[in-house]
Parts: C-alpha cells; structure tokens; sequence
C-alpha cells in the first residue's frame, strides 16, 4: 500500500479496502499500521449516518429537524448529555418512526402535535408498546421544548402505569445447572451464571476486569459490590479462564470476557453477543435480575427487623 507513496499523502481507506480484501488480508491491522504512522484517511460514510438518513426519509421537514437533532444528541452526547449506546438510538427512533410519518401528512412540525394526538397513537398500542413509545417521544419532545422549537410538551402529564412483574421464586440449583449445560461455549455459560446467581446485567458483565474475579478468596466484585463466589459461578469461571488462556495467551485485554475481536484490542465484548445465550433459558436476564433485587431487598429487610 506504500509502494507509490509519497511523503505528504495519505491513504484512504476506500483505496486499500478492495486491495486488501482480494488477497483476504485484514483490513483493520492495515488500518491500525498506517494510522499509527500518520497517513492514514478514513473515507467512509459512518454507519450510523446512512442509517439516520433512510430513518428520516418521508418524515415533514419540519420534524425531520428536530428528529434528526435529537438523534444525534442521543448518539453524540452534549454539553449536560452523555451518548447513548448506538443500539437505544437505533430502538428509539424504529419505535416512534411509523408515529412520525403519520403526524408528517396533516403537520408540518412538531408544536402542531398536541396531546390527543400522542393519546390516540398510544391508545392503539399495546402495553409495553405503549409504555416504551410514549418514553421516546417524551425524550424527543423534551428536547425539541429545551431547544425552543415547541412551546409546549404534549406528552406532560400522560402517564403510564408501570408494568411490574410478579417475583420469580429462587431458582432451584437444578434448574440453573440445566440452563448452564444448555449452553456449549464456556464463555456463554459463564453469562448465564452471572446473569441467574448473581442477578448481573449485560452491561455489568460487560465491564468486568480479570481482577475482578478473586477465586483465591471466592469473591467476585460486579459494579463495585463484593459478591461470594458459589460453587457453580467458580465452576464455569475456572473453566472459561482455561479456554481464555488456551485461546488467547498473548492477548493486552483486561476484561474478563473477551472474544475473536476483542482479543486484539482492549475493550468490552458488544452487548449481543451475551443476549444471545440467554434466549430461551430459564433465567431470562432483565426479570430474573427485578426478581432476584427484590428477593435480595426483602431479605435485608427482614435482617433488619
């Protein structure tokens, strides 16, 4: 790629991709060479750009602009925001496009919405559906009031009755243990120990370090809490660190779970790749987690009693 090359140049990356991947070479170790000497130009149009971009397709001007401000906000961040991970903004604005495009015939903009308008699209959904729409667009029009393009919220004071679930029992050893032979890759079983025993959400899991796991004194810290390692969590921990080392005994990653592409760098493994080995399980991820916080919470309650 630098055999022309001439200092001052750069080399972009829509020239050496289809150089690269003729010869099945990698693209990305390629990219990070010529980055880290200085010539290297990314090209490419974002991902998240295009996708935006077809999202507001046959939206009312108008709204568009305020719906393409507060997407960006959501991805970027702000002055007084943090970013969003990707994946909400991308939920965010597939829930509430089909209401946008609906209100994008009679209205031009936003401050035409008013709150029957927000009732009747929520009245039609059921719900979760109902509860989740009705949380974007009150992000979205919260924004556009802060923003000064509207003069009043029209989703203020709508409220939605939270939906509780009722408390999952504790999960008999078996049935974890079932859950967790289900499961074929050491990696995956030891996202679904975390999840069932140790009631840990997908970003906790996420985050953790291999200092983290302290299996010389049993203990295991997620988010900062110190947590008892139990037989089964010290189980699949011991065996997943054995295929890690096995797998990748050079790897710089200090998390404790890593993958084929996390293994070259230093950060967390993406979030879909732990939902996927809890699909189908007993110990479903978000309602085990409610449940096994409030039998946690009522457990110190009595304690205290």
């Amino acid at each position: 790629m630098l055999s022309g090359h001439i200092s001052g140049e750069v080399v972009r990356h829509s020239e050496i991709f289809p150089a690269l991947r003729s010869r099945g070479l990698s693209v990305q170790r390629t990219v990070e060479v010529l980055a880290d000497i200085g010539v290297f130009q990314d090209d490419r149009t974002p991902s998240f750009e295009q996708w935006l971009e077809r999202k507001l397709e046959g939206i009312a001007p108008g709204i568009r602009r305020d719906v393409e401000h507060w997407a960006r906000l959501l991805h970027d961040g702000g002055p007084r925001s943090q970013p969003r991970d990707e994946a909400t903004v991308w939920g965010y604005l597939n829930r509430i496009r089909p209401v946008l495009l609906e209100w994008s015939v009679p209205y031009g903009h936003l401050r035409e919405v008013t709150r029957d308008d927000v009732l009747t699209q929520l009245d039609a959904l059921p719900g979760s559906q109902r509860r989740h729409t009705l949380i974007v667009l009150r992000s979205l029009f919260g924004r556009a009031k802060k923003s000064g393009t509207i003069f009043k919220n029209p989703t203020s004071r709508i409220r939605v009755g939270q939906h509780e679930y009722g408390i999952l029992q504790h999960l008999e050893p078996e049935h974890v243990n079932n859950s967790v032979a289900a499961v074929a890759r050491p990696a995956d079983r030891l996202v679904l120990a975390l999840a069932a025993v140790h009631a840990a959400r997908s970003g906790a899991i996420r985050r953790l370090q291999l200092d983290d796991l302290d299996i010389g004194n049993g203990k295991l810290v997620i988010d900062g809490r110190v947590r008892p390692l139990d037989a089964l969590t010290l189980h699949v921990a011991r065996e997943w660190l054995d295929h890690r080392r096995c797998r990748w005994p050079d790897t710089a990653n200090p998390h404790l779970l890593i993958n084929k592409f996390t293994a070259l760098g230093t950060g967390p493994v993406s979030a879909v790749s732990l939902t996927t080995p809890l699909r189908g399980q007993a110990a479903t991820a978000i309602r085990y987690t409610d449940s096994a916080r409030a039998l946690l919470e009522q457990a110190a309650e009595q304690q205290l009693r």
